[in-house]
This record gives C-alpha cells, sequence and structure tokens, in this order.
C-alpha cells in the first residue's frame, strides 16, 4: 500500500505540478550526502512518518455485494494509516526552489483526496475516499526540525504533505451461496391431512387414496331343480349361510 501512495503522489505532482519540464521526482531522504551528489533539479518526497489515523476507524463488518445486489461476503473495514511526506525542491537557486514548492502547493490544494487517475497497484480500484492535505501544522509531538536535525541537515523551507491510505488486512468472513427460490414451509404432525401438508409446502395438492371397499359376495339359494332367493352380502370376511330361501 505505501509504495502504490509514493508512486500516485510522483503521477500526481509530474502531471500537474511539474509537466513540460525536466524536474525529478525523488523519494530519497534529504542528507547533506544525498545533497551534495544531485545533479539536476530535483522535487524530493520523503516519507518520515506513519501513523495510523484513528479518527476514521470503524468496527463491524462491510457487506461486499455483486452487481444485482447480493452479499457475496463481508469485509472488516480497512485502518487508515497517515503517511506523512517532507516534500522539498532542490535547484541552484533558492528562487527556482520556491517557484516548484509553489507548483507543488497549488497542485495539491486542487485536491481534497488522490485523484482516482493517479492510483494504481493495490489501490487501484479502490471505493474508498484518500484525504490529501498540506502545509497544516504538524502535531505538537511532531515538529519538522527535529526531522532535520535527525537527518543530520541544515533547515530548508518544506511542505508537510500528508495522506491518509487504508491499508486492508484482514480475512474475508466467506458466505455460503445465495438463495435464489422461494421458502417452502412444509406442516407435519398428527391430525393433518396430506392435502392441508401439500398446500403448506406450495405443491399441488395429491388426492388421498379411496379407502378398500368391503368385499362383496353373491349367494343363490336352493337347488337348480328348485330355485330359491338371491343373496348380496357385503363387508362380511366370512361366507354367510344361506337361510334357504325357499
Amino acid at each position: 500500500m505505501i509504495q502504490d501512495v509514493d508512486e500516485a503522489l510522483r503521477t500526481l505532482i509530474r502531471r500537474d505540478a511539474l509537466a513540460g519540464t525536466d524536474v525529478e521526482v525523488a523519494l530519497d531522504a534529504p542528507t547533506t550526502e544525498w545533497a551534495s551528489r544531485r545533479n539536476s533539479p530535483t522535487v524530493d518526497l520523503y516519507l518520515y512518518d506513519i501513523r495510523e489515523d484513528t479518527r476514521m476507524r470503524e468496527n463491524g463488518l462491510i457487506d461486499v455485494r455483486d452487481d444485482e445486489g447480493r452479499v457475496l461476503r463481508r469485509d472488516r473495514p480497512p485502518r487508515y494509516y497517515k503517511l506523512s511526506y517532507l516534500v522539498t525542491a532542490w535547484t541552484q537557486r533558492p528562487e527556482d526552489e520556491h517557484r516548484l514548492l509553489a507548483a507543488v502547493l497549488g497542485c495539491v490544494i486542487r485536491h481534497d483526496t488522490l485523484p482516482i487517475d493517479v492510483l494504481g497497484g493495490q489501490l487501484a480500484g479502490v471505493r474508498l475516499v484518500m484525504p490529501l492535505t498540506i502545509a497544516l501544522p504538524p502535531p505538537q509531538d511532531r515538529a519538522l526540525s527535529d526531522v532535520w536535525t535527525a537527518l543530520g541537515g541544515e533547515l530548508k523551507p518544506s511542505l508537510d504533505l500528508v495522506v491518509s491510505a487504508p491499508f486492508d488486512a484482514s480475512l474475508p468472513v466467506e458466505l455460503g451461496p445465495p438463495v435464489l427460490e422461494p421458502i417452502r414451509l412444509g406442516v407435519r404432525g398428527p391430525g393433518v391431512s396430506e392435502a392441508r401438508r401439500s398446500r403448506a409446502a406450495g405443491r399441488r395438492a395429491t388426492p388421498a387414496p379411496a379407502p378398500p371397499q368391503p368385499p362383496v359376495e353373491t349367494v343363490i339359494g336352493g337347488s337348480p331343480e328348485l330355485p330359491g332367493r338371491t343373496f348380496r352380502i357385503e363387508g362380511s370376511p366370512k361366507r354367510r349361510k344361506a337361510d334357504g330361501g325357499r
């Protein structure tokens, strides 16, 4: 993430502040040894401080959705870190250095956030705002004079450029595939007919099978020579004896 912010700032300054010039944009520490080796006009962006931007910390989970609005997974919100750059200009004359600093200042104050078209690497396609400030008073525990003392160089005009960039190191919470079918409810229990269970499940009721019919038996009384009465017997497991029927 840090290297992507470096490149985004270099692209922005080259395009909007130094277009048409041969001024280099470096990321080196502006030490006395480095300054002695420099042989061309240079704008230096030295990253000297990294600390979390606690004002932008969020809790909970963030829903990640597809183009149709379905939740694919849930991610933890990223942590934002303030990357502070010491911006200096290096030429043979102080007047030229002041012009370069003015060009960088005018470039940055036109943007409240890092423009999307200069983002690359892990920041490409990120839909998060990255605040951008310049020349604000530094915190009380971070004086620029202390930075120059640590570098071993002489104090010179500089700009304090700060970018709040997201750093996402959390593991996503994967979810199951989305449910695309309507909910179906089934009701089961004593005393509930099959037709009611089928209607509750959203299906067409299946008619219950017809109950078994009792056996039917026909008995003719008498004899071939002397026929008697005819009896129709239903539901009797055993044959009933005819009463003679004569």
